[in-house]
C-alpha cells in the first residue's frame, strides 16, 4: 500500500482534534545540517503510516532559534490507544523500512511531553481540514509555543492559563491553536522516554509573520487585566522562566 495519497489532498476521515485526548509535543535535536533531510522523509514517509494506526499527525516545525531542532506533535484518542499505535507503529513494516534513515539524522529524542488538551470547548483544532500533498511549500506563518512549567500537583497556574490567559490571548487578536496540560498517566510505552515530573501549560498560537506575533505580544501586555492580574499570577506560580519555541510549519501541518 503507497504510503501517501494520489489525490492532491489526503482528506482526513475525522476531525482529528475532536477525538485526541492524549498529545505528545516532541522536540529533537538533529545532527549539524540534517534537518531538511528529516523534514523531507517525514513529510513524505511518516505522516498517513503513523495515521493508519490511529494516531494523528497534527504539527510540523522547524525551530527559528536552532537550525538544528525539529518540533512536533501528534494525538491518540487515549493512553490504551496510544500504546497500541506506538506499538503498531514502530514494531511494523513502515519504521523498520524508514527508520534507520530517520534516527540518523537525530542526536536526541527523547525531550517529550505528554499532555492532554487543556480546555474541552471546542477550541483545539486542527487546520486545514485536508493535509497538503509532500513538495507542498511551507506556509508563510509564524507559531508560538510557551511552556510554563509550575510546581507538581499545584493547579493554581494551570487555572490562570486556561480561565485568565487564554481568554485574553483571543481579545487581543491572537489565534490559539491549542491548549494543554501535562497528562499525568504513566508512559505505557517505554520504548519512547517522555519527561517525568512535571506540571507544565503549553499555549501554541498562530501568526501572519513574526512581527504581527510581537504586536499582539504588545497588545497584551497592555490589556489592564492581563498586566495587573493574570500575568503577575502566572508569574508568582511558575517554578522557572517560560519557555517560548519559535516555530515555522512545514508544507504538511495541520497546525499553522
Amino acid at each position: 500500500m503507497p504510503s501517501v495519497p494520489t489525490d492532491p489532498a489526503h482528506e482526513l476521515a475525522h476531525d482529528p482534534a475532536h477525538e485526541l485526548a492524549v498529545i505528545e509535543l516532541r522536540q529533537y535535536t538533529l545532527r549539524p545540517g540534517r534537518r531538511d533531510d528529516l523534514v523531507e522523509l517525514f513529510d513524505r514517509e511518516l505522516v498517513e503510516t503513523q495515521e493508519e494506526t490511529g494516531m494523528t499527525v497534527l504539527g510540523q516545525f522547524r525551530d527559528l532559534d536552532d537550525p538544528d531542532r525539529f518540533v512536533w506533535l501528534r494525538g491518540f484518542p487515549g493512553m490504551a490507544a496510544r500504546h497500541a499505535a506506538l506499538t503498531a507503529f514502530y514494531g511494523g513494516p513502515v519504521w523498520k523500512r524508514h527508520g534507520p534513515q530517520a534516527n540518523a539524522t537525530m542526536r536526541d529524542s527523547d525531550d517529550v511531553l505528554l499532555l492532554r488538551p487543556l480546555t474541552h470547548d471546542g477550541s483545539f483544532r486542527a487546520a486545514p481540514s485536508t493535509r497538503p500533498r509532500p513538495g507542498t511549500p511551507a506556509p508563510e506563518r509564524f507559531v508560538s509555543a510557551t511552556l510554563w512549567s509550575f510546581p507538581p500537583g499545584r493547579n493554581e497556574g494551570i487555572t490562570l492559563v486556561r480561565d485568565g490567559l487564554l481568554p485574553l490571548l483571543r481579545s487581543t487578536g491572537a489565534v490559539p491553536l491549542a491548549a494543554f496540560a501535562t497528562e499525568t498517566a504513566p508512559n505505557t510505552f517505554p520504548r519512547l522516554p517522555v519527561r517525568t515530573g512535571e506540571n507544565v501549560a503549553v499555549v501554541l498560537t498562530s501568526h501572519p509573520d513574526e512581527s504581527a506575533h510581537l504586536r499582539h505580544l504588545t497588545a497584551l501586555h497592555a490589556h489592564p487585566v492581563a498586566r495587573d492580574e493574570v500575568l503577575p499570577g502566572i508569574e508568582r506560580e511558575r517554578t522557572s522562566a517560560p519557555v517560548t519555541l519559535r516555530l515555522a510549519p512545514t508544507g504538511r501541518s495541520l497546525m499553522t
